[in-house]
């Protein structure tokens, strides 16, 4: 057996046996070491490369924006914008169903990971969700398939760490999310409708909007929703760089505590300690997925990967179905940032190759890897809703299908039709 093919089945038996992703990838370059005593590579080299990873510029905007989110959390900004939504979907149909989707959308700029977005939707709107007719399988469903529009909305951690390792823009990254994400949303909303009208669950009012209750509503969310604007403003006109933008989104969440007085001392404690393990969980999958990339790269597999697949797949078209394929497969059994990490620098250059644009890649690969985590066995973001929830994971699957197929269906949108990534990044950035 080569040294790779022990280190891959050695990472993989891990992660079925629950392991801690960090672990099972560490585990999978030791057997390497291993399994290949004779090639030069040593254990300081690899450790080496382990805090390399973690020591990237640009990953530093990763604790920046998980600072800032856990602060908006802190600062009576959730709360804010639940009112919003309320007034804003109060007369369609799905009542706090919908609230929850756009939520999920605005929100999504603030929280920057999808499993930060549902657990606190689970906790905030799947209790009052049930109460008002939905079972607790499609509530949990909505929850966690909004949670899916997150890593596309401005500033999503996935797109920060595609940027820094593949070289690609970060700036035309967050970008290019919006459109697709709005299409989402829309999307979910009329699926939520449908199914409302059906079940008979009541809109949350019948009375007209009037506009100074919408205005009343919108004028406490107004700088909250401000804070997206901020950070591709910032970066487009040269301010400042994607990591000093999350600097930027700290000092503007403290701003908005003070200004409507919800920051206390014992908050930022509990801010602090948030950002730590976070922040840390995430470091280390990807110093530990650094070192495997680099393993990978060391054995040629980037570059034998992408003569292959350039000889099996004659057209880009092929080679987009192939790899969503892949990914999705991937998703299942990994965690997102690991295989992120280790994929991407081996797939973007096949897709360079082929003439795919670097930024229309990367929303498609990051939006397989939000999938992945949404389908059994072993997704994170389906794991994440039911332990808040207390739902089976049978009936989270049963109640799912449909947005299962609405991802997929969204998933080959994106990827041939380039100009729904593109077309903003192109218009804000230039071609």
């Amino acid at each position: 057996m080569s040294p790779i093919a022990a280190a891959a089945i050695v990472m993989l038996l891990l992660l079925f046996l629950n392991v801690p992703v960090f672990a099972s990838v560490l585990g999978g370059c030791i057997a390497y070491f291993f399994a290949n005593p004779d090639a030069g590579i040593t254990g300081v080299l690899a450790i080496q490369r382990v805090i390399s990873g973690m020591q990237s510029t640009t990953m530093l905007a990763i604790p920046f924006f998980v600072a800032a989110g856990a602060l908006m959390n802190y600062c009576g900004i959730t709360e804010r914008m639940l009112n919003f939504c309320k007034v804003l979907t109060g007369r369609m149909y799905g009542g706090l169903g919908q609230v929850n989707i756009v939520l999920s959308t605005l929100m999504g700029g603030m929280s920057g990971s999808s499993l930060a977005d549902a657990a606190m939707e689970a906790k905030l709107l799947v209790p009052d969700m049930e109460k008002a007719g939905y079972s607790k399988g499609y509530a949990s469903a909505i929850t966690a398939a909004s949670s899916m529009i997150t890593p596309l909305i401005p500033p999503g951690i996935a797109a920060i760490i595609y940027g820094s390792i593949t070289g690609t823009s970060i700036g035309k990254l967050f970008v290019a999310g919006i459109v697709p994400a709005i299409i989402l949303c829309v999307t979910m909303m009329t699926i939520v409708s449908k199914y409302s009208r059906k079940k008979g669950i009541p809109r949350l009012r019948e009375e007209k909007i009037e506009s100074k209750e919408l205005w009343k509503a919108f004028k406490p969310a107004v700088l909250p929703l401000l804070l997206p604007v901020i950070i591709i403003g910032s970066i487009r006109l040269g301010i400042c760089t994607p990591t000093e933008a999350g600097a930027v989104a700290i000092f503007y969440a403290l701003f908005l505590g003070i200004v409507y007085r919800e920051i206390r001392l014992e908050n930022m404690f509990v801010c602090v300690k948030e950002t730590a393990v976070t922040t840390a969980s995430i470091m280390l999958i990807v110093g530990a997925a650094t070192c495997f990339s680099w393993i990978l790269t060391w054995e040629n597999v980037p570059q034998n990967m992408t003569k292959v697949l350039i000889s099996l797949c004659h057209n880009k078209y092929i080679f987009l179905f192939a790899v969503n394929i892949f990914l999705l497969i991937v998703g299942m059994f990994i965690e997102a940032t690991a295989a992120q990490i280790v994929l991407a620098p081996m797939l973007v250059p096949v897709a360079i190759a082929f003439g795919i644009d670097p930024v229309h890649f990367g929303m498609v690969f990051i939006f397989n890897m939000a999938i992945g985590s949404l389908t059994p066995p072993m997704g994170n973001l389906m794991f994440v809703t039911c332990g808040v929830t207390k739902c089976s994971t049978e009936e989270f699957i049963k109640e799912c299908r449909v947005f299962y197929v609405m991802l997929f269906g969204m998933l080959l949108l994106m990827s041939y039709v380039p100009l729904l990534s593109t077309w903003l990044p192109n218009l804000i950035y230039g071609v």
